[in-house]
């Protein structure tokens, strides 16, 4: 079963920029259609962004044009490339794969404030 670890989050003011990245356990990472989610404080955790083994990719409105997601299946890694970050993208983020197994790691902080 794949395990996923985010890491790269921190505190940024609006208009930064942040690269988040997930190092997958298991082989099984390449076949996955892996996925970036967030939660915000008080509200319930929402699909952030998507690409399949073959390379389609898709966005939330919310952040459509500002985010790209990335994998390099060579590394069972995959990224969130965050541009022109807004406070409304404070949030822990976390990625899976889409549908979601059961392992959800412990997720990485972004913080957008000035």
């Amino acid at each position: 079963q794949v395990q996923f670890v985010e890491s790269g989050g921190g505190l940024k003011q609006p208009g930064g920029s942040l690269r988040l990245a997930c190092a997958a356990s298991g082989s099984a990472f390449r076949t996955l259609t892996v996925a970036w989610y967030r939660q915000a404080p008080g509200k319930q955790r929402e699909l952030v962004a998507t690409r399949t083994p073959s390379g389609t990719t898709d966005y939330s409105n919310s952040v459509r044009g500002r985010f790209t997601i990335a994998r390099d299946n060579a590394k069972n890694t995959a990224y969130l490339q965050m541009n022109a970050l807004k406070p409304d993208d404070t949030a822990v983020y976390y990625c899976n794969a889409n549908p979601p197994t059961d392992h959800w790691g412990q997720g990485t902080q972004v913080t957008v404030s000035t």
